[in-house]
């Protein structure tokens, strides 16, 4: 009896997992630097081979603002794919700044999938930065991280409650 029930155990835990084919629930970028396409395509992204992190908010928050008057200044944007979206592809071949940039993308990689932030915020903090001397001004660190942001690509989805995105740094 023991032994059927065992067996019966067995078969049970076997045949009632499905995964549901879910190909991703993480992706990792913390080696890569944040990269920013010329005018007019103001989107910051980091590459990983194959992979494309895209994070594209219409304020651009990372250019120098007057408003500014006490640093570190930290300001949030809810992800609502119109005004502020992460975009999360991964492509059939290395991925370069021309697959994104230029203004008539090239054929290849193509895209096999993609996955949308569906909710969140994107936090952005900007700190000066000093020349050695620490008085001139030589320009701004933008520390970008995602909050409780979602990701589908219609079928599946995963989520991050906090994922550092990395520093952009301008000049003045």
């Amino acid at each position: 009896m023991r032994k059927l029930l065992y067996l019966l155990s067995f078969i049970f835990i076997f045949n009632s997992c499905d995964d549901g084919d879910i190909t991703l629930e993480s992706f990792n970028f913390s080696s890569q630097s944040i990269q920013k396409c010329d005018d007019p395509k103001t989107f910051l992204y980091k590459i990983n081979d194959q992979e494309l992190l895209l994070l594209d908010i219409t304020a651009t928050p990372y250019t120098y603002d007057s408003t500014y008057t006490t640093f570190p200044y930290t300001k949030s944007y809810a992800i609502d794919n119109s005004t502020a979206a992460v975009i999360y592809r991964l492509y059939n071949g290395t991925v370069t700044s021309a697959t994104l940039c230029e203004n008539i993308a090239p054929a290849t990689p193509v895209v096999n999938n993609e996955w949308n932030a569906t909710g969140g915020s994107i936090e952005v903090t900007t700190t000066q930065r000093f020349d050695t001397d620490g008085i001139t001004l030589l320009g701004y660190t933008h520390s970008i991280k995602l909050t409780n942001v979602n990701f589908s690509n219609g079928s599946n989805n995963f989520s991050f409650e906090e994922y550092f995105v990395g520093n952009y740094q301008t000049t003045i």
